[in-house]
């Protein structure tokens, strides 16, 4: 069965390559930070995982070393 948070952007090609970069700009707007972040294909990348950001302004991703830097 299609994942019904995904199916649609598959089809149209808009979903984001999941980890393709080592670092993401997120705005307040991204919060609760995850990842996968949305948008982003979840069929080759690992469980979500939600980051804790707000305190420091930024986070790492245990699962693929991502690093994620709270923006404006």
């Amino acid at each position: 069965m299609p994942n019904p948070d995904t199916a649609s952007a598959a089809v149209d090609g808009s979903l984001i390559p999941s980890n393709a970069e080592n670092s993401y700009a997120v705005t307040p707007a991204d919060l609760p930070l995850h990842c996968p972040m949305e948008g982003m294909s979840l069929w080759n990348s690992h469980p979500r995982v939600y980051l804790s950001i707000e305190a420091t302004g930024k986070a790492k991703c245990p699962y693929c070393g991502a690093d994620f830097t709270l923006r404006d």
